[in-house]
């Protein structure tokens, strides 16, 4: 994106567009440190949410050269989902301790050469081992990315900034069963790895002499119970939402997992309100933005997540259609995120995250119903993509306001493990969405006919938009925006240490970077 563009992406309609360069009404321009920090934590999280999928189309292959069971292929992909969603907060953690930036280019090394591992992998059992390290190196890249970008952006520029990082996120989930079909009809199931390699290790030096180090306190004690009680919380939860639909949600192996990881996060909880230096402060959940705005991504992933999951499988099962047909059929999804994520991302720093957020959420619900009735066996084409359109509106107007609220209500020493809670809850969401749309689709139907299938997906679609509509209702939680901060207050807000400025939620309180963190 020009500086053009990028000066006119939050201009609203009947209002001139800002001139000046890029700065606009009372922002300022966007400086080259900026764009490094913008296009290098883009480039990273695509590649990791990229793989979450690209590996779906590749399963048929790999089963067929590495001889793969069933279950082998379940943990190709399970592997790299645990270790994942487990680490995020530790990362987190990790980074606010020793520097977000040098964390965040091991994170780069770690996946990319475990990437190459996978690639070289001589049969199943070293590509689920390299698809679990790949993993580790997703979780100390994906909140560190956005730690980075917040960190690098002032407030009245932080909606801007996001909105360009999610539609570049956005764009992955989309185009993740398309490159992979087109990787492994055209070529090989290890090109999907192969990719990450050179992109990542070129992005490495860039990183180390364009990224400015984040704030680090060197002199704080890592919380090793907090952090090893929250680990094997979070392996129980996600171990069990990832074995649900195989093992049955009434496994003792299922019920095992789901009990012992709610338990262990109470046992967090507790933790976390005695330790000196907790790993995720409780008093950030004093902020209704903060709070609200992460259960709010665990919804709308859970929603998004599961309905591409059965999509794409409708596409194949119901409608006939190859593998990568079916991505390219899915990919309208995109294409709303894609080209209006930067502008949503800059109004929500003009009127406020809590409407966006919640004509998001209504539309996304509204999609999925309209989804669920219209995705027969016999449906043409024509008769899916408008829903599937209008679900891209949906998350194209909620995904970067609601990023904003849930980490840019807290103070710059807070942004590190805001973003690893935001982080983990998202990933949480995915496993649960994936989880309780399966439970809902086995219920009503089944893989016997496209008539079956047909039947299972409209309940799974209908318990999807059931999410999307609780989403809307936890957005009346969200703040609103101060009426100074919408007359101009703005411009105010970034005139020097200690100004008065609007936090991502709307809290109106005094942000002073050398103050200690203070939230609502």
């Amino acid at each position: 994106m020009s500086s053009t563009e990028s000066s006119t992406a939050g201009a609203l309609p009947g209002r001139p567009a800002p001139s000046g360069g890029n700065g606009g009404e009372g922002r300022p321009p966007v400086t080259p440190a900026q764009w490094w920090a913008l296009g290098l934590a883009s480039i990273a999280s695509f590649m990791v949410i990229l793989d979450m999928l690209v590996v779906a189309t590749a399963l048929t292959a790999i089963q067929r050269d590495l001889h793969a069971s069933i279950a082998d292929l379940e943990w190709t992909v399970n592997a790299y989902t645990l270790s994942f969603a487990v680490l995020l907060m530790t990362s987190a953690s990790l980074g606010d301790r020793f520097g977000r930036r040098r964390l965040f280019a091991v994170g780069l090394a770690v996946f990319a050469l475990a990437s190459a591992g996978c690639a070289l992998a001589p049969n199943v059992g070293v590509l689920v081992a390299a698809r679990t390290v790949q993993g580790v190196g997703a979780a100390t890249i994906m909140p560190l990315a956005l730690g980075l970008l917040n960190s690098a952006f002032p407030p009245a520029r932080r909606g801007w900034a996001i909105g360009i990082y999610g539609s570049v996120t956005s764009l992955a989930i989309l185009s993740g069963p398309v490159l992979g079909g087109a990787l492994t009809q055209g070529l090989a199931w290890q090109w999907i790895f192969w990719l990450n390699v050179p992109i990542g290790l070129a992005a490495i030096p860039f990183v180390l002499r364009r990224l400015h180090e984040g704030p680090a306190n060197r002199s704080a004690a890592i919380d090793v119970p907090g952090l090893v009680v929250f680990t094997a919380a979070a392996v129980g939860l996600v171990w069990g939402l990832v074995r649900a639909d195989a093992a049955g949600w009434g496994s003792p192996e299922v019920t095992g997992a789901l009990v012992a990881g709610a338990v262990l996060s109470v046992a967090f909880v507790r933790r976390q309100a005695r330790a000196r230096t907790p790993m995720l402060p409780l008093r950030l959940f004093r902020s209704r933005s903060f709070s609200a705005g992460n259960l709010i991504i665990f919804l709308l992933n859970a929603t998004m997540t599961g309905a591409i999951f059965f999509l794409t499988q409708y596409q194949q099962v119901a409608l006939g259609q190859g593998p990568l047909d079916a991505g390219l059929r899915t990919l309208p999804w995109g294409v709303a995120p894609f080209l209006l994520a930067p502008r949503t991302g800059a109004l929500a720093d003009r009127i406020g995250e809590r409407p966006l957020i919640a004509a998001g959420m209504v539309l996304e619900a509204a999609s999925m119903f309209w989804l669920a009735g219209s995705a027969t066996a016999s449906a043409s084409y024509l008769a899916v993509v408008a829903p599937i359109l209008l679900a891209g509106l949906g998350a194209a107007l909620a995904i970067p306001a609601v990023t904003k609220s849930a980490v840019n209500t807290n103070a710059p020493e807070d942004i590190g493990k805001a973003s690893g809670a935001y982080s983990t809850m998202r990933q949480l969401g995915g496993a649960f969405g994936v989880a309780i749309l399966s439970a809902a689709f086995t219920a009503s139907g089944s893989y016997a006919s496209a008539s079956d299938f047909s039947d299972g997906l409209r309940t799974a679609l209908v318990v999807a938009g059931a999410l999307s509509l609780a989403g809307a209702v936890a957005a009346t939680a969200i703040a609103p925006r101060p009426r100074a901060a919408t007359a101009g207050g703005e411009a105010k807000g970034n005139a020097g240490e200690g100004s008065s400025v609007r936090s991502a939620g709307g809290d109106d309180r005094i942000t002073d970077d050398r103050a200690p963190s203070r939230t609502r």
